[in-house]
Order: C-alpha cells, then sequence, then structure tokens
C-alpha cells in the first residue's frame, strides 16, 4: 500500500461505527421478490424511500389462481378446507367477469390479498438498515419477516461492513424497542459473530 492511499474498507468501516449513516445513502441494492402476497407488498409500499415496481393486476390476467396460504391455516384441516373455498370461488367469479367482458382491471377487485405477485424493491442501505430494524423483528407479520430475513442475509454477503448488526432492535445494544410490547424472545440467531 502506498503511503496517503485511502483504505476503502477501513474507511467505512470507521464512518459506519461512527453513526455517519448519510454516506451510505449512496449504496442501493435492487431485489427481485416472487410469489409472496399482496398482503405483503401491501406492507412493503410504506416503506416509502424505496422504489417499486409491482407485477400488473391491471394488464395482466389472473385466471390460474396462484395465493399464499397462511402456515396457521396450512395446519388445520378445517381453517384450509375453508381457505380453499373462498380462494376456488374469488378465482371463479374473476374468470367469469372476465367471461362476460369485463377488463381484468376491474376484475381483480374480486381478488384476495392472498393473491401472488412479483415485486421489484430499490432501497438505499441506510433505509434497508431501518427496514431490518422493522421487519426483522419477531413482532412483524411472517411472510414480509422471512423475506426481510432473506435480503439480509443477501446485504450481509455482499457488504458485511455496512450490515454488520443490521436486524431487529433486540439485537441492538440498546435493545428492544418495543418496551411492554416486547415478544421477549430477542432474535439471538441473526446477531453477528
Amino acid at each position: 500500500m502506498l503511503e496517503g492511499e485511502v483504505q476503502p474498507e477501513k474507511t467505512l468501516k470507521h464512518v459506519v461505527s461512527m453513526g455517519h449513516d448519510s454516506v451510505i445513502e449512496h449504496a442501493v441494492f435492487t431485489f427481485s421478490v416472487e410469489g409472496v402476497s399482496r398482503s405483503l407488498t401491501h406492507q412493503l409500499v410504506r416503506h416509502r424511500i424505496a422504489t417499486f415496481s409491482q407485477q400488473s393486476q391491471r394488464y395482466v390476467s389472473l385466471r390460474d389462481p396462484t395465493y399464499v396460504v397462511p402456515e396457521t391455516v396450512q395446519a388445520d384441516p378445517e381453517a384450509l378446507k375453508a381457505f380453499r373455498e373462498a380462494m376456488d370461488a374469488a378465482w371463479s367469479a374473476y374468470a367469469k367477469l372476465e367471461d362476460l367482458g369485463i377488463p381484468a382491471e376491474d376484475a381483480r377487485y374480486v381478488l384476495p390479498n392472498a393473491c401472488t405477485t412479483n415485486i421489484t424493491v430499490t432501497m438505499n442501505a441506510r433505509e434497508l438498515r431501518h427496514f431490518f430494524s422493522l421487519r426483522c423483528c419477531n413482532r412483524a407479520q411472517w411472510e414480509i419477516r422471512e423475506m426481510a430475513d432473506q435480503m439480509l442475509a443477501l446485504c450481509k454477503q455482499v457488504s458485511p461492513i455496512i450490515f454488520t448488526n443490521a436486524g431487529p432492535g433486540c439485537i441492538q445494544p440498546t435493545g428492544c424497542p418495543e418496551g411492554k410490547k416486547s415478544c421477549g424472545h430477542p432474535r439471538t440467531e441473526l446477531k453477528d459473530s
């Protein structure tokens, strides 16, 4: 190394450790997320410092039923039967509306939040750290938590310096920010070693 040569990893580590988070806003990450429910994407788009491109239900006919079944429903045969009947009824109504000449953009009104979709998400590293602090939490809805955990794992592979100690508040030195609403079960598997 030449005298006076910049050491990017050392500099980045120092900047991140000092809490100068505006610097990491220059790093952006894009994720292609497939086969998630519209329930998940309704939560995801609340993170306003991001860019989203979601599969259209307006121009894409959804004749083939695809949907997410929560594990709690899957585990209960009676609940699963009721869930599948509701999905079958929704898709049957959708197909009938299209057969009657109703445009897909209007027929889609009968489709449930369980309907699968694909979405591309771009966030800067600072917003991703904030996203992970909320959505990797045990109190986050299961589907978005699973997605956030996978995204965090990918970010740690690509940029371990920026995402060291990223994750829910319970793994931070200050502890869970939920106070009395804490789940009481810190996510120790997300702590960096």
